[in-house]
């Protein structure tokens, strides 16, 4: 995801990384050659065959507007849903963190290190789960061996650590090191990320139907190449311009939905899961101001820091 400083008006017109432009520059292309086509033939046919006008598409544009929205709110939802719930993983990470950092002393450091380091570990791995990569280089330096172990033989690798996280808890229940109110709030933490879990799943695995995809889509394309024959009779020499703003336009917006349908995905427009997960590791180790978990040297490849089992 790209996060810029606001750009004033005119600086906003130029921009080009990041916007759906480049992409689209091909179909463009495609729509300024068939408005010089119908100048031509408008211009040098005796007898012009197409004299469609400007009121049909301006009826069909106006209800093509309409889906448009309806797709590009449908999908801008699953955005900010998708950037939600990584919210919620945020703070619910860090109110584990307070809980587990507040048990009474003593405390074993070293199991406070390895759970703190595991909740850090999940985020990473329903990360690299939503994207369909690979996750078990992620995890290696932040999960103990036997549970890393475990989560390199399962499919859901986050469902995983949430239950070593529960069993965790449960082990410091029978040590007495919580009572029945302190585990009862823990647990209803965990039974949140467990929530976020699944909420990210719904959106990841069920896309908007395709079917209603492909007919806006088609819609948009055949209402593009047929507008330069119903806009040379009124515009003239300008059909290309107002031809390439309109279809700019609609393929513009049919390419943001089509972007951000996926928030977790690797495009410009999706949401920065890795940035959030070096918030929420940052986060963790701030909370635990513990010399423990050592942090690689600045500059690396991903992240600036995280955590290490000693």
């Amino acid at each position: 995801m790209i996060i810029r400083p606001k750009l004033n008006w005119f600086r906003l017109l130029f921009v080009w990384h990041g916007s759906v432009l480049p992409q689209l520059l091909p179909r463009l292309g495609l729509i300024f050659a068939l408005s010089v086509a119908a100048i031509f033939m408008h211009d040098h046919m005796r007898h012009y065959p197409i004299g469609l006008g400007t009121p049909p598409f301006a009826l069909v544009g106006i209800a093509l507007a309409v889906f448009l929205g309806f797709r590009n709110g449908a999908s801008y939802e699953r955005w900010w849903e998708g950037r939600k719930l990584w919210g919620t993983l945020l703070n619910t990470s860090r109110a584990l963190a307070q809980q587990v950092l507040s048990l009474p002393e003593p405390r074993d450091r070293a199991q406070t290190r390895s759970f703190l380091a595991a909740l850090g570990a999940l985020a990473h791995a329903l990360r690299h789960q939503l994207r369909g990569t690979d996750a078990l280089v992620d995890l290696a330096p932040r999960l103990p061996s036997d549970l890393h172990a475990r989560v390199a033989a399962a499919k859901y690798r986050p469902a995983l650590i949430l239950l070593w996280l529960g069993e965790w808890v449960a082990e410091r229940r029978r040590e007495g090191a919580l009572d029945g109110y302190a585990m009862l709030a823990i647990q209803h933490n965990l039974n949140a990320l467990s929530d976020v879990i699944g909420g990210c799943e719904r959106i990841a695995t069920t896309p908007l139907p395709f079917s209603y995809s492909v007919m806006i889509h088609r819609t948009i394309y055949l209402f593009c190449v047929m507008l330069p024959f119903g806009l040379v009779d009124g515009a003239g020499v300008l059909t290309p311009l107002f031809a390439l703003l309109v279809a700019y336009a609609f393929m513009a917006l049919e390419a943001i939905a089509a972007q951000i349908e996926d928030p977790f995905g690797l495009e410009e427009n999706d949401l920065a899961l890795n940035a959030m997960c070096e918030s929420i590791e940052i986060a963790l180790h701030d909370m635990a101001a513990d010399a423990g978990f050592a942090m690689p040297p600045a500059g690396g490849p991903t992240l600036p820091r995280k955590f290490v089992i000693d």
